[in-house]
């Protein structure tokens, strides 16, 4: 009797733990599902506007050296403020009133209150709860304040070009540039998706509906300390030089991790609207092509080293000038050195030492080593509008072009083609895809990361690379009678100087130059390789001038940043 006693204690217990329980679910389910809208719009004063109306999008990420995640562009909050233009009684003073706290046209707010008819007509976004407070104190009627979201870049104009922006297209907020155009779809949340909670998917069942598993956030491989130095350098040295327009890459040459890239003139990101000239948004390091000059010697050396047709000691004639199908070719100062080795060449950047290679390499080779480093083709690098480099030359009968291409001229590049082919040097002989995303977060809680295969690879010889790598190195510390070397870091690179085309595409500006520069440490495992480029700089004409300067402070903070250990 008393076990029967105690056992319907235990089951009256348990049923009012059951009903106890059922009425909290039943609660929690009825404030965070049901009633979800209307406590948050309460909370945040979001008196009419719907919450499928509410902006949403994945967020985009830098990452630091140690892994860890910064946030490039993202989603913030705060409210946008509406009127109802029947209901304002006095619209002059309303105007003044709200004129206190935000930014607003008098002739537009007035022109928005004529229209009687219309129950809503949106006057200000992106206000703080600080602007809304005051505004609400003036019990202005005919005025609303609703929660708001909107596109945010904690970094301002930091890789600009590679970001991108959103702006309108139709009725929709869509990537117009850079990775927010690219991976737009990734990014994209529906207009209707929720912020899902626990109780939301216990009870409505809807967790495979609401999640889309194809949208995420996504995390890159720029390194913010690096953007921010590489954008200082070249912002210093384009000012400096009074340059109409400056670029730089940083690259990882062995797995195509790009690390910093930016081009200038660039632009605020949260305020891209106040830009006059929309061409300032097009991304020059995927979207033009340049003539850079003598950074391509070192790829035409490597095929010539490759063949067996010449190596470092190889001598020739040089007499200045060489003359190709009745045109003359002069060296950069028009001066001789009589005989001299290929790694003279390289050293003094020699025009007529290129065509001496080239000749050895002839030009059915050449054509082949220059295709096989992926010139004339796009990298399939993830930025929008890429487009690939001009070398119809190199399928001309004229042996001019062939002469002219050796050393860089009447043929061009985009930057990132250019520096994806002197990753084939640095990296033993492989072809890479340059590459700015490397991880997507899904909104379901998976995490992909994406892999980039290498696209070629022996290209090169090991032994021709070591061997270029050499010469390379030797040409960095012969630079202005080696005062730049590095005691205990190998550096090997390039400079080029090129005469700018005219937009007529017959000739070239007799005083407009293209400076170009690239260099890669520690040479012969190099982990970083920088290349930069400055367009029309004034009253100064070599490359080893201008760019020199902003590559040694660039490499000294890469290498004392990352720690990077002596390779001697």
């Amino acid at each position: 009797m008393k076990n029967l006693s105690f056992q319907s204690r235990i089951r009256i217990v348990i049923v009012c733990f059951f009903v106890v329980s059922a009425i909290l679910i039943s609660r929690l389910f009825f404030v965070q599902v049901i009633h979800q809208n209307f406590y948050a719009e309460r909370a945040d004063k979001q008196y009419v506007t719907p919450s499928s109306n509410i902006f949403n999008r994945g967020s985009i990420f830098f990452s630091k050296k140690d892994d860890s995640l910064v946030a490039a562009g993202t989603v913030t909050s705060g409210f946008k403020l509406a009127i109802i233009p029947k209901d304002i009684v006095d619209s002059e003073s309303t105007y003044l009133k709200l004129d206190q706290y935000i930014e607003i046209d008098k002739e537009t707010f007035l022109s928005k209150v004529s229209k009687k008819n219309d129950p809503y007509e949106e006057i200000a976004t992106g206000l703080t709860k600080e602007q809304i407070d005051e505004i609400e104190n003036f019990g202005l009627k005919g005025v609303s304040i609703f929660k708001d979201n909107w596109r945010f870049y904690p970094n301002g104009s930091l890789a600009a070009h590679a970001l991108g922006f959103l702006a309108y297209k139709n009725d929709s907020l869509v990537g117009q540039y850079g990775l927010e155009r690219f991976y737009n779809s990734t990014l994209s949340k529906p207009k209707n998706e929720s912020y899902v909670n626990f109780f939301a998917e216990v009870f409505s069942n809807i967790s495979n509906t609401i999640s889309n598993t194809n949208t995420g956030d996504i995390v890159t491989t720029i390194e913010p300390s690096v953007q921010y130095n590489l954008e200082s350098e070249l912002l210093s040295t384009l000012n400096k030089w009074d340059a109409d327009q400056a670029g730089g890459i940083i690259i990882n040459p062995q797995n195509g991790e790009i690390y910093a890239i930016a081009g200038l003139p660039n632009f605020d990101l949260n305020n891209f609207k106040k830009v006059s000239d929309t061409s300032v948004f097009r991304n020059p390091l995927v979207e033009n092509v340049f003539e850079f000059g003598s950074v391509i010697k070192p790829l035409v050396m490597s095929g010539a080293i490759n063949e067996g047709v010449i190596t470092p000691e190889t001598t020739y004639f040089d007499a200045g000038s060489v003359i190709v199908d009745k045109k003359t070719i002069n060296n950069f100062d028009k001066k001789g050195r009589g005989k001299i080795s290929m790694q003279g060449v390289l050293d003094q950047s020699l025009n007529t030492g290129m065509v001496f290679v080239e000749n050895k390499l002839g030009h059915d080779r050449f054509r082949t080593y220059m295709k096989s480093y992926g010139i004339g083709d796009k990298t399939g690098i993830d930025l929008p509008n890429e487009t690939s480099g001009l070398i119809n030359n190199l399928n001309s009968p004229r042996n001019i072009e062939y002469a002219n291409a050796s050393f860089g001229q009447g043929i061009a590049l985009t930057p990132v083609e250019a520096i994806r082919a002197f990753s084939v040097i640095a990296n033993g002989g492989k072809l890479v895809t340059p590459h700015l995303v490397k991880e997507i977060k899904y909104d379901n809680g998976i995490s992909k990361n994406i892999d980039y295969p290498i696209v070629k690879e022996n290209l090169l010889k090991k032994e021709t690379t070591d061997t270029v790598t050499r010469m390379l190195i030797h040409v960095f510390e012969t630079y202005d009678g080696g005062i730049h070397k590095l005691e205990n870091y190998s550096v090997a690179s390039k400079t080029g100087t090129a005469q700018i085309a005219l937009e007529s595409g017959k000739g070239y500006y007799p005083d407009r130059h293209m400076h170009s520069f690239f260099g890669y440490f520690p040479a012969y495992d190099p982990k970083f390789l920088v290349f930069l480029f400055l367009k029309n700089p004034k009253q100064i004409k070599y490359a080893s001038q201008t760019l020199i300067p902003p590559f040694l402070d660039i490499t000294k903070f890469i290498l004392n940043y990352y720690n990077v250990p002596p390779d001697r």
